[in-house]
């Protein structure tokens, strides 16, 4: 489930490009320029994704039942993954198609002051939203590096509309100088060549975002540093002999599924290892809240071993 600074982004978003969206359109009606209608149509994608986004959130919120017994988190993952295919389908698609039309019979663009205009309105607007989704993920990122922070991040809404509103900066800048060159120095194809400029950057943010999207969606392991705390939480026990294996997956962004394998000392009595468990997975989830579900299986060295030698020759038979 996505924290409440997860939809500040969102909305902040969502207002941003919602009212942009409308201006590009009037300019691009009333100019004929083709870099302000991918402009327009990269505003709308954008406002939809946001919307997916949004009821991404609103559906992995659901409570876990007798079909999903892990709850829907997964659905967030599964949402941030269609609005890469959207940004790439649509936003790109058309952009190219826009640019590649234009480019063999370009026209002077006609009253490029409204261009001007709705760019610069546009470029305060999304520097605003692009301003709040930085703020909420360098809040998350703490001193991790950016982009390893964007690579290791397990809330797709922070990042994918981080990189939206990115793409969209870049977009208007790209925009801003095809119109100018069509219409200071009368290259009326670099109002073509805008268009194009554009559909390759929403590609490029499509294809990061949807490979992002399904590493998550396909269940990636907790954070190595979270993982490592958690094996200390159990091997600091006295009771415990080693861990054998421990493996964790994000079911959301905080909500973290821990499996382990555990050898307890010989000989120790059934209800020293009930106390044994009960007591690390209580500091666990006291160090990381986000740890929702612990299964613990107890096992020898040599029988986890054992196991693991049976299940490699099953797979690759």
């Amino acid at each position: 489930m996505a924290s409440n600074q997860s939809k500040k982004v969102i909305y902040a978003a969502l207002i941003g490009n919602s009212m942009i969206a409308v201006s590009k359109f009037f300019a691009a009606s009333v100019t004929g320029s083709s870099a302000m209608v991918s402009e327009g149509i990269h505003s709308v994608v954008d406002s939809g994704n946001q919307l997916l986004l949004l009821w991404g959130i609103h559906v992995s919120n659901k409570k876990p039942d007798e079909k999903h017994p892990f709850g829907y988190g997964m659905e967030l993952y599964f949402w941030a993954f269609v609005v890469a295919i959207l940004i790439f389908a649509i936003g790109s698609g058309i952009s190219f198609y826009e640019g590649f039309k234009h480019l063999g019979h370009s026209e002077p663009i006609k009253a490029p002051w409204w261009n001007y205009s709705v760019l610069i309105f546009g470029m305060i607007f999304e520097g605003w939203a692009l301003s709040v989704a930085y703020k909420e993920f360098n809040k998350m990122r703490g001193s991790t590096p950016l982009f390893a922070a964007i690579r290791h991040s397990k809330d797709p809404t922070v990042f994918t509309v981080l990189f939206e509103d990115s793409a969209a900066m870049l977009g208007l800048i790209i925009a801003f100088l095809g119109v100018a060159g069509s219409h200071l120095l009368g290259l009326h194809y670099l109002d073509a060549l805008a268009s194009i400029g554009i559909g390759i950057v929403l590609a490029v943010v499509a294809i990061v975002l949807a490979i992002e999207s399904k590493g998550l969606l396909i269940g990636e392991g907790a954070d190595p540093k979270t993982i490592q705390s958690i094996r200390e939480c159990i091997e600091r026990d006295s009771r415990i002999q080693s861990v054998n294996e421990l493996l964790t997956m994000h079911l959301s962004p905080q909500d973290i599924l821990v499996n382990a394998s555990i050898d307890f000392i010989d000989g120790l009595p059934a209800e020293d290892v009930e106390a044994a468990i009960t007591s690390f997975e209580k500091e666990i989830k006291a160090k990381h809240p986000d740890v929702r579900r612990i299964f613990i299986e107890a096992q020898s060295l040599s029988g986890h071993l054992a196991d693991m030698k049976t299940r490699e020759v099953s797979e690759d038979s």
